[in-house]
């Protein structure tokens, strides 16, 4: 009986699992196509280890909106707050984790 279980369980994580990597790879694209074209960089300030922040630049014929995504060590994640660019332009988006994290364990950014 045990092992009839161990079978059954086994077959719906694979299961879930390729439902999860199809859903995911449908949805890589349309973020890749979003951020064609717009160049991002993610660092932690100089001075204080807390603060994360993203820098984009728009280099679209189009209007783009993008935040910073902080992870931060011992605390809950972070995001910054909203920015929107012109084409050309280039903008920043900051967050400060939580006093009692262990400081910025990267920075990365979502891009509408």
């Amino acid at each position: 009986m045990n092992r009839r279980k161990n079978v059954v369980a086994a077959g719906l994580a694979a299961t879930v699992s390729a439902l999860a990597l199809t859903l995911a790879g449908s949805a890589v694209p349309a973020q890749a196509a979003a951020a064609a074209g717009v160049d991002c960089d993610g660092w932690v300030h100089n001075n204080n280890p807390d603060h994360g922040i993203a820098g984009c630049s728009n280099n679209t014929d189009r209007t783009v909106t993008f935040r910073a995504e902080i992870v931060c060590g011992w605390a809950p994640d972070v995001s910054g707050q909203w920015v929107t660019l012109a084409p050309g332009q280039y903008g920043e988006s900051s967050g400060v984790c939580a006093i009692y994290s262990s400081g910025v364990g990267s920075v990365g950014w979502t891009i509408q």
